[in-house]
Formats: structure tokens, C-alpha cells, sequence
């Protein structure tokens, strides 16, 4: 078994530098998932409220908790606060619905998954439309911050962060919370890499999570072209790697901490078998001339509304 080093979070906690990402993992694939991640030393499962896995998740964790091969203490757990419950009356709400659905009584880190608010209609119709247009709403995303600061006061977080924050966003929060998220989660791939907000985040000592960090959330979808770039494929052959494991090291080794989603045995293994190994100064700068700003996750459906991020 290998465990992924950490990372010490601004209030002290401690992140594995990789996680299992889990969007579009569903029913069995998902609990199989989970459940070969955990035996082979992942320690660090990042899920939402929006995959719709947060129970199979619980379940798996649930069942190794109970065998006594874990302990509560040694999973580093993340989910997100979906859209529809950005109002401050909601937030409390939501999150204890999540902690049911994993069998937890606290989440490691809780993101507001995007900064752009949606009516609530029901806990099941996460998107609500109106003649093919999504519906939002105008709740300012400091008064949703400041409801989930009040999960850890009451224990049921210990730490906070953000997801698909602009610089701008970001910088206005910091100016207005009481308690400083320790982490932003963003899209981040050789083709995206966003340094002036990994350069933000590092003034102010929040972590940088890359989620699809490979390019390629969908395995339907062709690799991006870099994975045949003579460079990427000549450190590769170097370090006696594949191209996907010398990518999750350029992450690691930029200061990201990359949560790959994975779903298959080998690629599982693979992707955490990345810790004897470190590129240097000068392959970093080779790996950087990928970054086209070319962005995969655009949720473009709330491109009107005041807060979209991109």
C-alpha cells in the first residue's frame, strides 16, 4: 500500500497531495471504485452533492470503518454545496443531508461549487429549467460563505474552500470572511493551467485542487494532443513513466494537488504510483508550453448571471 505525502492546510489540517475524483462515477462502478482506491492506499476521496454517489461513497467507507480497516480520522473526505441551496437558510440544511447520505458526522473540506446561485425547487432537481434556460437567482455568494462558516462552528466542517472562483471573486471573499477557505478547487490540465490564480491562492496560502487534471473527464473523448508531444513522451521514457503519470507530477510539482478520476484497477494504481519520482526546474518550463488556456468545463448555461466565473 502507498499513501500519497500531504499537504498542511492554513488552519493546520493536513490534505493528501492526490485524491480519487469521482464525478460521473455511478452505482457499482462507483462503490468498486471507492472500494480499490481505499485498499490501495487513497486517502483523499473528493465527491458532491451533485454526482449523486455521496451514499454509495458512505456506504464503501461505511463498510471499511465498520471492519476496522480504516478509521474516520485517516480519510480526508471532500464535497461540494450544490447551487440550489446558495441561499443562507439552506446551507445547514444541505449539508446535514450530505453527511447522512456518508455516513459521517464531518466533512474534511465542504466547497461551494460555484459561486453562481440557483432556485431550490426540490433536493432531486438540481438544475431547474424554464423554456430551455436555466434558472438562477441573485443570492451574493459572501452571505452563502457566511452560513457555511457556521458548520464549523458547529463541527459539522473543518475546513472550507471554493470551486470555479475567479481571481476577482476569490480576492472579494477573502476581504469579507471570517474564516479563510484553505482551498480552491479549479479545472487544471497542461492545456489549462491558470498561474496568475495558482499565484493568488499561493499569496494567501490556499490550495490549489486540479480537478480533471489529466484533460480528459470523459473517456469518450479523444486524449488531448500533448499526450503525443515528442517532450511529454521523451520525460516519460526518462523517468520510466506513462505521459498520465508524468502530468499528475507536473501538478504535484507546480503546487496543485490534482483528484484524477479513475475507474479502472490499473489506472488506479497507476495514477498513485507518482511519489519516487520529481521533474525538475527546466521540464516544468517544457511541460508549461501546453497551457493554450484552453478551458474543458465552461457551464455556459449560466453565462448571464452576475457571478459566472469565466
Amino acid at each position: 500500500m502507498k499513501l500519497a505525502p500531504t499537504v498542511k492546510l492554513n488552519n493546520g489540517y493536513e490534505m493528501p497531495v492526490l485524491g480519487l475524483g469521482t464525478y460521473n462515477l455511478k452505482k457499482s462502478r462507483c462503490e468498486a471504485a471507492v472500494r480499490h482506491a481505499l485498499e490501495l492506499g487513497y486517502r483523499h476521496i473528493d465527491t458532491a452533492y451533485l454526482y449523486r454517489n455521496e451514499s454509495i461513497i458512505g456506504k464503501v467507507l461505511g463498510q471499511f470503518m465498520g471492519d476496522g480497516k480504516i478509521k474516520r480520522e485517516q480519510v480526508f473526505l471532500v464535497t461540494k454545496l450544490w447551487d440550489i441551496y446558495h441561499e443562507p437558510k439552506r446551507v445547514k440544511y444541505a449539508c446535514e443531508l450530505q453527511l447522512k447520505l456518508l455516513g459521517v458526522d464531518y466533512i474534511d473540506l465542504y466547497l461551494m461549487h460555484s459561486p453562481v446561485g440557483v432556485p431550490y425547487v426540490s433536493d432531486d432537481d438540481l438544475m431547474p429549467h424554464v423554456d430551455g434556460e436555466l434558472r438562477t437567482n441573485d443570492v451574493d455568494y459572501l452571505d452563502t460563505y457566511k452560513s457555511m462558516e457556521q458548520l464549523v462552528d458547529l463541527g459539522l466542517v473543518r475546513s472550507l474552500g471554493l470551486s470555479n472562483f475567479n481571481a476577482i471573486q476569490l480576492q472579494r471573499l477573502l476581504e469579507n470572511c471570517q474564516i479563510k477557505p484553505v482551498a480552491l478547487q479549479i479545472e487544471c490540465h497542461p492545456e489549462l493551467v491558470q498561474i496568475p490564480l495558482i499565484e493568488l491562492c499561493k499569496l494567501h496560502n490556499i490550495t490549489v485542487v486540479a480537478y480533471s487534471p489529466l484533460g480528459r473527464p470523459k473517456t469518450c473523448n479523444p486524449l488531448p494532443k500533448y499526450y503525443n508531444d515528442p517532450k511529454l513522451l521523451a520525460l516519460a521514457e526518462k523517468y520510466g513513466k506513462t505521459t498520465a503519470q508524468v502530468i499528475l507530477r507536473y501538478l504535484i510539482d507546480i503546487g496543485t494537488v490534482p483528484i484524477p478520476k479513475a475507474a479502472q484497477y490499473a489506472h488506479l494504481i497507476e495514477n498513485l504510483d507518482i511519489f519516487d519520482f520529481h521533474l525538475m526546474p527546466e521540464e516544468l518550463l517544457q511541460l508549461g508550453t501546453f497551457n493554450l488556456g484552453r478551458r474543458i468545463w465552461k457551464f455556459e448555461k449560466a453565462k448571464s448571471h452576475q457571478f459566472y466565473p469565466y
